[in-house]
């Protein structure tokens, strides 16, 4: 999902920023990666970005930080693979290198992830939103990047194993 911030000024009649969903997209594939027949792509995870772009009007290096599932490492490493982020087999490197932290050239997870939230099933989608949000609207406190961004992108991930 993209998240996009507009002001006052760019949409008469409102007093704040606010925050829009200005693109979805859905995916699915095996969860498991024993039963995926690529088990290190993460085709989904790129088809349901690129359609959430594509509805957004918005190009990949437009996002200034991803709220990505982490419930798994695997799966975030994946992921910053499959989006583009990083080179296939180099997540691990890109992440070591600084690039996933506030200032990086794709801040993840500013407020620890899933698992820093303890992983609400059901629920992580919901806290990457508000989370998305709260670094949107500048109210991010102490977990707030460098400067305020204009868009971000949430990935959720859900499935039986």
């Amino acid at each position: 999902m993209v998240l996009s911030r507009y002001s006052a000024t760019e949409l008469k009649g409102t007093s704040d920023c606010f925050v829009k969903i200005s693109g979805s997209g859905c995916a699915t594939e095996q969860v498991g990666l024993t039963k995926r027949f690529h088990p290190l792509e993460g085709n989904a995870i790129k088809a349901s970005a690129e359609a959430a772009l594509k509805m957004a009007s918005i190009d990949l290096e437009e996002i200034e930080f991803f709220e990505l599932h982490d419930a798994y490492s695997v799966i975030a490493a994946l992921s910053l693979e499959a989006l583009g982020f990083a080179s296939p087999g180099q997540a691990c490197h890109f992440a070591a290198d600084g690039q996933i932290f506030p200032g990086g050239r794709i801040p993840v997870s500013t407020f620890g992830g899933l698992k820093a939230r303890g992983h609400a099933l059901g629920a992580s989608g919901v806290y990457q939103a508000v989370e998305a949000y709260l670094q949107l609207t500048g109210k991010a406190g102490l977990n707030a990047l460098p400067t305020t961004p204009r868009v971000g992108l949430i990935q959720s991930i859900g499935g039986i194993f």
